[in-house]
């Protein structure tokens, strides 16, 4: 029934060409590797179970102790809390200061805190460091500031 108009010379049953892509059966195949990948996600996921114990503030009227502080200053500039000394009396001075804060323990096996201005030379700082270590601190924490 129906004519073609406008010539041609093919079939009637010709289609034409197609330049238009297929993408259904890329997308069923994507959507089925993202159900895959969300079932299989949780399986993955590995999870270790602990028994934290709770904490438990100190009761009323406990007294903390302050920590000892190192802090270095530019310029090898060494100070136990607010009291200077020099890297040669450092750890003489520790002792003095951590028997004096708790007597029970040796000085050696109490924590010290450590912290440095930005400024300070590496070098310095680490000659502290090893100073304290050479002499059996090794209870060492360092201290750093958010920026």
């Amino acid at each position: 029934m129906g004519a073609k108009v406008g010539g041609g010379g093919g079939s009637k049953f010709d289609l034409g060409q197609n330049s238009d892509m297929n993408v259904t059966p890329f997308v069923d195949v994507m959507l089925v590797l993202l159900i895959i990948f969300m079932v299989s996600i949780p399986a993955a996921t590995v999870s270790i179970k602990l028994d934290l114990p709770p904490a438990i503030p100190p009761p009323p009227g406990t007294v903390v102790k302050e920590p000892t502080l190192i802090n270095i200053q530019r310029g090898q500039k060494v100070f136990i809390g607010e009291q200077p000394t020099s890297l040669e009396r450092l750890t003489a001075d520790l002792s003095t200061r951590l028997t004096a804060d708790d007597p029970t323990l040796p000085p050696t096996e109490q924590r010290v805190y450590i912290r440095a201005d930005r400024d300070v030379v590496y070098g310095d700082f680490m000659a502290v460091m090893n100073t304290l270590q050479g002499n059996g601190f090794y209870q060492v924490a360092l201290i750093n500031e958010e920026l």
